[in-house]
Formats: C-alpha cells, sequence, structure tokens
C-alpha cells in the first residue's frame, strides 16, 4: 500500500511545528463525509459472504486444531519443564487464532460480515459467545462508540482525563496521587498489567474508561451499568432481550466448559481455554487503545465535535504478520473502518488507499513498533487540555 508506508505528519504536529515563520497553522479543515465516501469505490461497500465464510472457516478449522493437538500431545510431554513451556506457546499461539474469530465476530456487529442481518448477527452471536464475549450487549455500546469516536462526553471507550481532573482520585490511578506516583516506572508498570489483564472486563461490568454522558439513562447507580444486566443504563430498553440472548451464549459456553471439566479437568480447562481467553483481551484492549490514543490524535469537546473529526481522530498502525493474516487488518486500516464501519476488512486497505486524496494530511499512521508503542503511549498520553491552536479540540498534554 504505497500511499500509505510512511508516516503522514499531523495537523497537531505542524502545530507544534509551526509554518514556517514563526506562527501557529489555521485549524485543519475536514472534509465532508459523502466526498470521502465518493473516493472510496463502491464494490468496496459490498459485502461477500462467500469469501467472509471462508475466513470464518479457516480461523475456526485453526483454532479446533491447535486444540486438539495442544490436548492429544502437549499433556504427554514427560519433562514438566518443557511441558509448561509447550503449554505457554499453546496459549500464545492459540490466542492469536482466536483473536482473530473474535475480530470476524467484531464484522458481524458491524454488519460487514455478509449483506445478511440475520446471518451477521448468528455467526456474531455463535463466534462471540464461544469466546465468552456478550455479542448483542457489545454491538451496541461498540455502535455508539463509532458514533461519537472522539467525544468527550458520549464516547463508549477510552475517554481521556482532562488537565482539571486528573488529580482526583480514582480506582485507574490506584488512588494514588497523581503528581507524586505518575512519573515512577513500576507505577506505570502496574497500571499498565492490571489494565491489559482486567481493562475489558472492567469495561463490560462498570463502563470503565466511558464518556460521562454514554449511558442511555441516569439512574444514579454506579452499579447498573454492567454490559451483562438487562436493564443496564447503558442500554434502551428496547435492547433488554437481546442483552439476555447475549447473556444465555455465555451460560452455555460456561456449561460447556464445566462438563468439559469433569472429563479433563479443571487445570486442562484453564490451559487450553483460559490462558488463551486472557491473551485474546489482552490484544482486544491493546488494539483499542493504540487505535484511539496517540500524541498528534485529538479529542473534541461536544459543541466542536463531528463525526468525520471523531472518525480521523484514529491511528492505523502496523503489526506485520500477524496483523494482517490473523487479525484481519484490524490495526492497519482502522481508520477507514471507523469512517465506514460496514466495509468488510479485506476491501479496507483498497479504501484507504483511494480516500487519500480526500483526507490528505488529516491521515493519521505509526509506523514504529506496535508492542513498543503500547509503553511509550501508555507512559505519554496521560490527560488532555485545550489546544490553542484548534478551538473545541483537546490535545494530549506535554509529557515534561
Amino acid at each position: 500500500m504505497a500511499a500509505t508506508t510512511t508516516t503522514v505528519e499531523t495537523p497537531a504536529a505542524r502545530s507544534r511545528n509551526g509554518n514556517g515563520n514563526g506562527s501557529a497553522t489555521k485549524a485543519p479543515q475536514y472534509p465532508d463525509i459523502q466526498a470521502i465516501r465518493d473516493s472510496i469505490p463502491a464494490d468496496c461497500f459490498v459485502q461477500d459472504t462467500g469469501t467472509s465464510l471462508a475466513y470464518l472457516a479457516r480461523d475456526v478449522a485453526m483454532i479446533l486444531s491447535f486444540g486438539w493437538l495442544g490436548l492429544t500431545f502437549v499433556p504427554q510431554i514427560q519433562d514438566p519443564i518443557v511441558r509448561t513451556l509447550a503449554w505457554i506457546v499453546y496459549g500464545y499461539i492459540q490466542g492469536l487464532f482466536c483473536t482473530g474469530l473474535w475480530i470476524l465476530a467484531h464484522e458481524c456487529g458491524h454488519g460487514a460480515f455478509a449483506p445478511s442481518q440475520r446471518l451477521n448477527d448468528v455467526v456474531g452471536w455463535f463466534a462471540h459467545s464461544a469466546l465468552m464475549v456478550p455479542y448483542f450487549s457489545w454491538k451496541f455500546s461498540h455502535h455508539r462508540h463509532h458514533r461519537f469516536t472522539g467525544h468527550m462526553e458520549k464516547d463508549m471507550a477510552f475517554v481521556p482525563q482532562k488537565a482539571e481532573n486528573r488529580s482526583k482520585p480514582r480506582f485507574a490511578n490506584l488512588y494514588l496521587d497523581t503528581e507524586l506516583f505518575e512519573d515512577v516506572p513500576i507505577v506505570q508498570l502496574a497500571k499498565l498489567i492490571g489494565h491489559q489483564l482486567a481493562g475489558w472486563q472492567m469495561y463490560l461490568l462498570f463502563n470503565v474508561s466511558a464518556g460521562p454522558q454514554s449511558k442511555q439513562r441516569d439512574d444514579g447507580s454506579w452499579l447498573r451499568v454492567s454490559h451483562f444486566e438487562p436493564t443496564s443504563a447503558v442500554f434502551r430498553p428496547n435492547e433488554a432481550f437481546y442483552i439476555a440472548l447475549s447473556d444465555l451464549g455465555l451460560a452455555i459456553t460456561a456449561y460447556g466448559l464445566y462438563l468439559g471439566a469433569q472429563v479433563i479437568g479443571w487445570q486442562t480447562i484453564f490451559l487450553l481455554y483460559v490462558v488463551p481467553y486472557m491473551w485474546v483481551h489482552h490484544w482486544l484492549v491493546a488494539i483499542t487503545y493504540l487505535h484511539h490514543n496517540h500524541p498528534d490524535v485529538h479529542h473534541f469537546e461536544a459543541d466542536s465535535w463531528t463525526y468525520v473529526k471523531g472518525a480521523l481522530a484514529t491511528v492505523d498502525r502496523d503489526f506485520g504478520f500477524v496483523g494482517k493474516h490473523l487479525f484481519h487488518g484490524i490495526i492497519e486500516t482502522h481508520v477507514v473502518h471507523h469512517l465506514f464501519p460496514r466495509i468488510p476488512f479485506y476491501k479496507q486497505e483498497r479504501a484507504t488507499e483511494a480516500m487519500m486524496p480526500v483526507v490528505g494530511h488529516l491521515y493519521h499512521k505509526e509506523t514504529r513498533s506496535f508492542i513498543g508503542q503500547l509503553w511509550a503511549t501508555w507512559t505519554t498520553c496521560r490527560y488532555v487540555e485545550a489546544d490553542p491552536n484548534t478551538p473545541g479540540a483537546l490535545k494530549w498534554a506535554a509529557n515534561n
């Protein structure tokens, strides 16, 4: 993809650098969503059911085959050290395969898997339920994340702290004094590990990192924001049936794991299923976090936010073979996905190339190490403050 192989200088970067005569550049001008859409070939918006099902069959075959290999051969290894190493390798690789399946279910949630909404929901429900993900619950809240990406009040995920609120004690800071501990590497490492191990579960249970106006109604209780409760404040009343259906899928999977444990034992179930599960959600938290956090990416106040601004306030990154072939390009082509989430993943690269003449310098791509940037971004992007060069926009504060 020749048009996107180098890092593009972003509006925020140019604001810092100036225009060559010592003055700041003007606020960026954003194109109309229809202009961007018109630049993309019409066939990119067409889902191919056969292609999607082929990817689904491939991912399921890899998961089942690798699970069979792990269950059949790893327990037979006599040396405990070698057996432990084999389980570690199994958990990591199976986590990669299962992340691919998670992402295909994500396609279903957006209606990008197939033209048939029923097929999308059936495949998505089965795939996500098998991974202990509440499909419809996630689908509804994730749609609202796409609808309000970058909105400081209504976005559903990774809404940053403002400068004036950063000193307030909160769970995400382990209730420590921010000024005293935010530069201590061991504290940052502990927070990052907690973020990666439990961030997904905290989001599902407590709507963590969502904007203050992201709930569909305010019942006054911080407990009534679970993705598992049909009457949760996160959802509309007419969505309650689907939340219960999501819970049913989880219950079926949990019962299947229970039955499996009666045959092969809980320790084997833990190694065979739970460890890959933890890897899956580590990857998903890392991917989502790095898509929406970068020193050069804005967030927006309510009165200046638009859909295009929010969608373009995301970042494409690179994760090599794993990203393109196992993770279905979700890391490499996320910007166009936020603009047009119904474009199937196998057409997003071409769509990205096509929109570049219209989007131009507003497009963000980070070419440095994906994993390396997780730590760099975590320790750099801590809170946002008003950008004096762009009214209504918030930039990440300089980390001195």
